[in-house]
C-alpha cells in the first residue's frame, strides 16, 4: 500500500493552476448577463481532483457553483466533450436522477478560453478510498447499497424517454470501444507495452454478445458519487464526459474494478480493495455486488464478467496512456497526472490476466 492520503490528495480545491487560469471579471459579466440570479463578486478556485476536464468551484457571496471547460492545447479527437456532459446531467436532471443542477452551455471560447458549463454546487461526501476509512461497517454497507441502487437505475432508463435516442450509436459498444480506445491509446503512445498488444489483437475477438442499449456513464465509481452529509444516500453523480448509449454491463463492470485494481505505488490512480477484508471491513463481495445488480436490473453479467474486465482493464489504461500523454506535450491538468500515467503497465497486466482467465 502506498503512504498517500487519498483523500486528503483528492479533496477540496486549491489555487488555480496558472496554464488553466482564465479572467474572472470577464466569467463575472457574463454570467452576470445569463444566469438567472446570479451575483458577483466571484472567487475561483480549481478542484484537486480532475483530470480530464479542469474542474473549478466559482463562489459567490449568495451562492457556490462548479465550471467545467476543456482544458487548453492540443486535444485528442472527441475527447473533454463538456457539450455532452451538459447534455446529459440535463436529461437527468428532468427526470429525478441525482446530478447537479445544470445552470448553462458556453461554447464561446473568449469568456474563459474553451467552451464550459455551469452547474449547482453539491454538499456531501466523495470517498476517495473505496474502504471508506472513516466509517462504520454499517455505514460501509449502506454506501454500497446505494451506489449499487443508483447505477442500477441509471441502467432502467429508457434512452428515448430521456430524450437522448442519438446520444450514441448503441449497437456494438464493446467493438467500437475496443476500436476507439486503441485509436486513443496508438495517439498518445510513449513507449511499447507488450500487454497492451497482446489486448489489441485479442479483444476484438472475444468480444461478449449484445446487450440491451442504455445510457451508460463510462467513468461510474466511489469517487465519482457525492454521498449526503449525513445519510448513505447519493446526491449526485459526477464526470459524465465518458456517457453515451451502449451496453450496460459493461458499465457496470467498470464499477467492479475497484475489487481487483493494482495499488499504485504513488498512490494515485484509482482506489483499490485489492487484499482488504471486505468481511470485516462491512464491504460487499464482487459475486454480492453481481448479485445486486442481477436482482435490480436482471441483467447479469456473470457469463462473461472476465472478458467485461479486461476490456475495462484495457481501456482505463488507454485513458492513462492519454494522460501520459498529456505530461509529455505539457497539457496535463492535474498534479497527479505523472503518477497516473505509471499505472499503465499494471493495468494493461491486469486486463491480460483476466482475458487469459477467459481463454482458460
Amino acid at each position: 500500500m502506498s503512504g498517500l492520503d487519498r483523500q486528503s490528495a483528492f479533496s477540496g480545491t486549491r489555487n488555480v493552476a496558472s496554464h488553466l487560469a482564465f479572467d474572472a471579471e470577464r466569467l463575472e459579466a457574463y454570467l452576470n448577463t445569463f444566469v438567472p440570479g446570479f451575483a458577483g463578486p466571484l472567487t475561483v478556485r480549481q478542484f484537486k481532483g480532475g483530470q480530464s476536464n479542469p474542474t473549478y468551484l466559482i463562489e459567490t457571496p449568495a451562492r457556490r457553483y462548479v465550471l467545467r471547460r476543456k482544458p487548453p492545447g492540443k486535444l485528442l479527437p472527441s475527447a473533454h466533450a463538456v457539450d455532452r456532459e451538459f447534455r446529459v446531467i440535463t436529461a437527468l436532471a428532468a427526470h429525478g436522477f441525482p446530478v447537479a443542477r445544470p445552470q448553462l452551455y458556453c461554447a464561446d471560447e473568449s469568456v474563459v478560453g474553451t467552451p464550459f458549463y455551469l452547474m449547482d454546487y453539491v454538499e456531501g461526501r466523495v470517498f476517495w478510498e473505496p474502504e471508506i476509512p472513516e466509517a462504520t461497517a454499517a455505514a460501509r454497507e449502506a454506501i454500497y447499497g446505494a451506489v449499487n441502487a443508483t447505477l442500477a437505475r441509471l441502467h432502467s432508463f429508457d434512452p428515448a424517454v430521456l430524450g437522448l435516442a442519438d446520444f450514441g450509436r448503441g449497437e456494438n459498444y464493446v467493438a467500437r470501444q475496443v476500436e476507439r480506445w486503441t485509436r486513443q491509446y496508438r495517439a498518445s503512445e510513449t513507449e511499447r507495452i507488450e500487454d497492451m498488444e497482446r489486448l489489441m489483437a485479442w479483444l476484438p475477438r472475444h468480444l461478449p454478445p449484445p446487450a440491451p442499449v442504455r445510457l451508460v456513464h463510462g467513468d461510474f465509481r466511489l469517487d465519482n458519487v457525492i454521498v449526503a452529509p449525513s445519510s448513505p444516500d447519493v446526491v449526485a453523480v459526477l464526470d459524465w464526459e465518458l456517457s453515451t448509449l451502449g451496453d450496460p454491463l459493461a458499465d457496470f463492470a467498470y464499477y467492479l474494478m475497484a475489487w481487483d485494481m493494482p495499488p499504485s505505488r504513488s498512490g494515485v490512480g484509482f482506489g483499490s480493495l485489492a487484499g482488504r477484508d471486505l468481511g470485516a471491513l462491512g464491504l460487499p463481495s464482487r459475486a454480492a455486488e453481481v448479485e445486486a445488480y442481477r436482482a435490480r436490473t436482471g441483467l447479469d453479467p456473470g457469463p462473461h464478467l472476465a472478458t467485461y474486465l479486461a476490456y475495462n482493464f484495457f481501456r482505463v489504461a488507454a485513458i492513462l496512456q492519454g494522460i501520459a500523454g498529456r505530461v509529455r506535450d505539457g497539457t496535463a491538468t492535474s498534479d497527479n497526472a505523472a503518477g497516473m500515467a505509471a499505472m499503465v503497465r499494471p493495468l494493461a497486466a491486469k486486463a491480460w490476466q483476466f482475458a487469459q482467465e477467459k481463454i482458460g
